[in-house]
């Protein structure tokens, strides 16, 4: 039996202001189940500059078998923490954070945190991604006129992706900008509504993560005019468009490279980190000698590339394309170096063009691994990043294959592919360790920085989720992706079932001309049906978040606000969970919105949920009452 507990988070249920300037004062609200206690005291601590502050909380009533507490925190950094105090009569202590509820003292990081900065555009929270990897997406009528470039492997449409290199990096199937806008009408009839390109600058390899230009398009994807024409497609179909930018480094074919390698004195020199007087031997991004590495510490670059209208950034958020804003590659890494760390101040100045040139686009980060210490909110407004949900996803619901696969070396391995970690294998984790994860992760970054986190099954450079889930889970698996908080991401192709073993393989050509195959078609339903269910809750997008009901087999939590509240029931397994009354006020009124499950409301009030797994199910109740 679920026990019911004390909750807040930064949602509107619980917080006045999302978007505080410096000097406001904002109220909080912590919702305690009634009877819980008896509370001789309730208080928020705050850390401004880093010594702590106390406010008082007072009741402000209660409604639905749950007393509101109210405080006032006054914002005095751009970023201000801040926890709750619960003091029982009989002496005990609790802490109530981002992590949840404890009996000692708290660590300052994982806060609630109210962010002082200005705010992303709401349409990022409304927002449902689909990536797309141009060379693999649509290849246009004009595609057919351009040559092969010096550096491709041509491929046939169909024919196999090659996972060794060189093939890796350079087999070309020629995609293009045109391609996709011919078939724009395939995302409108998904329902997504934010489209994301990987680079599209001209480069040495398929990827083009290794550009050898910023300031135009590259030819072979039809070049500037062929981003006009889709961006201005997508925006006609209320699609917004964001590009994908390298701010860790540029190709070794880049012209500023070039102006300087080998030729010590060039103005360009300082772009880079050469090693040697003949600016010959330099760093580059983990010793890849095709991707040379950026020095920030270059007012010149900065100038150039970041800083201002006539910068790289700025150019193409502005018209004739009018992109709507940047997936910046390899941020985690960008500006550090040893001892050197100006990753603060690029990704600050990359946000301060963007909003003197447009407020209303967006700037996400690439952060692979744990990006708490750099989302606070000064930078960037979410971020790609896969610990606090895609890791944890495959740990639960996936199954190793056992099927042998070669790496990029040539070399045959048995273990799964696990997202480059040398583990043995993938880990096999319980709905419990699940939620663990996600909890961890995002216990360190402020509420509105997570709403704009990536929650992707799998990206260009992962697997497919599909080629080891375990049966029946891929429901469960998007599901969780759009009912969850962040921006739900497809990679162009899940959407018919597409696998691949690692991030090569996944970047499988689009299998057009198949959407009626039986298969293909129940997968495209799928996702159809469940962006639909995103999109019509904004529950979804901005509600609270609680959990609920988490074991080993299934997890249940509900979205919330005052207009409306989603229940979320996900299992790998069978699964039979019963909730004490007052967990979900409402439960009396439950509309089936997605999945099979049963729930039942017993005549003491508690609510029955039970299905035969694995199973991915939602209603909505009314919202929650506030007194």
């Amino acid at each position: 039996m679920t026990t019911l507990i004390p909750h807040h988070d930064g949602s509107p249920l619980y917080v006045s202001n999302l978007a505080p300037e410096l000097g406001d004062t904002v109220t909080v609200r912590l919702r305690v189940p009634s009877g819980y206690g008896p509370l001789s005291a309730v208080r928020t601590r705050s850390n401004p500059d880093h010594e702590p502050e106390w406010t008082d909380a007072a009741l402000l009533g209660s409604a639905d078998g749950w007393d509101w507490w109210e405080a006032p925190v006054t914002v005095r950094n751009r970023r201000h923490g801040y926890r709750w105090l619960l003091v029982h009569e009989d002496g005990t202590i609790e802490w109530f954070n981002q992590t949840g509820l404890h009996r000692i003292e708290t660590l300052d990081a994982e806060d609630f945190a109210l962010v002082a900065h200005p705010a992303p555009p709401a349409w990022l929270f409304d927002s449902v991604m689909y990536q797309i990897f141009p060379d693999r997406f649509a290849r246009s009528a004009q595609a057919d006129r351009h040559p092969t470039p010096d550096w491709a492997i041509p491929a046939a449409w169909d024919d196999p992706v090659d996972p060794v290199l060189p093939g890796r990096s350079q087999q070309f199937y020629g995609g293009d900008l045109d391609g996709i806008v011919e078939h724009l009408d395939h995302l409108v009839h998904l329902g997504v509504n934010l489209l994301y390109l990987t680079p599209v600058f001209p480069a040495a390899s398929n990827h083009r993560y290794d550009a050898s230009s910023f300031d135009r398009v590259d030819p072979l994807l039809g070049g500037d005019e062929a981003l006009v024409r889709l961006v201005k497609a997508a925006h006609a179909r209320g699609i917004r468009v964001i590009g994908d930018l390298t701010s860790n480094h540029s190709g070794d074919r880049h012209e500023w490279f070039q102006a300087a390698y080998g030729h010590p004195g060039a103005p360009e020199e300082d772009f880079y980190y050469f090693l040697n007087d003949d600016n010959t031997e330099y760093e580059s991004w983990l010793g890849t000698p095709t991707l040379p590495k950026f020095n920030w510490a270059s007012e010149e670059l900065r100038r150039r590339f970041i800083a201002g209208p006539d910068s790289v950034v700025a150019k193409w958020l502005k018209p004739p394309f009018n992109t709507d804003g940047w997936r910046i590659d390899v941020a985690n890494m960008t500006g550090r170096l040893g001892d050197i760390d100006l990753n603060a101040e690029v990704r600050r100045l990359l946000r301060q063009t963007m909003e003197e040139i447009n407020p209303d686009t967006i700037l996400l980060a690439e952060s692979t691994n744990d990006a708490a210490s750099d989302l606070q909110g000064d930078g960037w407004h979410g971020a790609m990043t896969y610990p606090s949900f895609t890791r944890p996803l495959w740990g639960w619901l996936c199954e190793p294959s056992g099927e042998p696969y070669l790496t990029a070396e040539g070399e045959w391995r048995t273990e799964p592919w696990f997202f480059g970690q040398p583990i043995g294998g993938m880990p096999r984790y319980t709905a419990k360790q699940f939620a663990d994860a996600v909890v961890r992760f995002t216990g360190s970054i402020p509420w509105r920085v997570r709403l704009g986190n990536m929650q992707a099954l799998d990206t260009h450079d992962t697997g497919r989720f599909a080629t080891h889930a375990a049966s029946g889970t891929v429901p469960v698996a998007v599901g969780l992706s759009v009912t969850l908080p962040g921006v739900p991401v497809l990679f162009a192709g899940d959407e018919f079932g597409l696998t691949g073993v690692d991030g090569e393989m996944s970047r499988t050509p689009m299998p057009w001309g198949t959407e009626d195959e039986p298969d293909a078609a129940a997968r495209l339903a799928l996702y159809r049906d469940l962006i639909r269910l995103r999109r019509e809750h904004p529950v979804l997008a901005t509600g609270g978040l609680r959990w609920v009901h988490v074991d080993d087999e299934g997890l249940v939590f509900v979205r919330e606000s005052e207009e409306e509240t989603v229940l979320v029931l996900a299992s790998r397994g069978d699964v039979g969970v019963s909730l004490p009354a007052g967990v979900v006020p409402g439960a009396a009124y439950a509309e089936v919105l997605f999945g099979d499950a049963t729930l039942a409301v017993a005549d003491d009030g508690s609510v029955l949920l039970s299905a035969e797994g694995p199973a991915f199910a939602a209603w909505a109740f009314p919202g929650v009452a506030v007194p």
